[in-house]
């Protein structure tokens, strides 16, 4: 069995139900698993933190996982064209796992989620991908052979899985968004496999 690392950041729960479906695609393909982390919230209050583990949710993240990992799906919502501050915290740490190659070679793709239909969706899955490149991982987009990529009005791209919450912030995902999420996990889970085959 391969595991697969889909990790996310969520704060309204957007990121987590695109995360909870692309990992429903990965678990559809035989010989592949996915494995749900997150990372905890970041605060400029040294005093205070996040509980050692989450009230609710993935667990979070342990160095153990990226080097345990046969392919990583990341994703965070959008915060002006970029990653948030909790999943770009978790990356600057990760040094360690960069001088150690543990990360290189490994397929990877991104997901994210946004307020509005312009608001970044885009700048955030290509300012995911750049971590990943400097681990020396093989990035995985989303093709137009899923129909729903030339006929969503909401999220999708081909850089990777959105979503557009809405100004309330709705976390239901259109069929559409659903779909791509699903055969976005499905091909990365088919890529890791197909690599290991070689």
């Amino acid at each position: 069995m391969h595991d697969i690392l889909v990790l996310y950041f969520s704060h309204r729960g957007s990121v987590r139900a695109l995360a909870e479906r692309l990992a429903r695609g990965i678990d559809s393909v035989a010989g592949a698993h996915a494995r749900l982390r997150t990372v905890p919230r970041v605060t400029t209050v040294c005093a205070t933190g996040e509980p050692a583990i989450p009230d609710s949710g993935a667990p979070y993240v342990e160095m153990r996982d990226l080097e345990e990992c046969a392919g990583l799906a990341l994703g965070s919502p959008v915060r002006f064209g970029n990653m948030a501050a909790p999943m770009k915290y978790f990356w600057d740490g990760t040094i360690a796992a960069w001088q150690n190659g543990s990360l290189a070679g490994k397929p990877a793709c991104v997901f994210t989620s946004s307020a509005s239909q312009h608001g970044g969706n885009e700048t955030t899955l290509l300012s995911m991908m750049l971590p990943l490149l400097h681990h020396g991982m093989l990035l995985m987009g989303l093709p137009y052979t899923e129909p729903e990529l030339s006929s969503t009005s909401g999220g999708g791209t081909p850089y990777g899985a959105s979503h557009v919450a809405g100004a309330g912030g709705d976390p239901q995902l259109s069929d559409s968004e659903s779909r791509l999420a699903f055969a976005q996990g499905q091909r990365l889970a088919r890529l890791v496999l197909q690599l290991e085959q070689r």
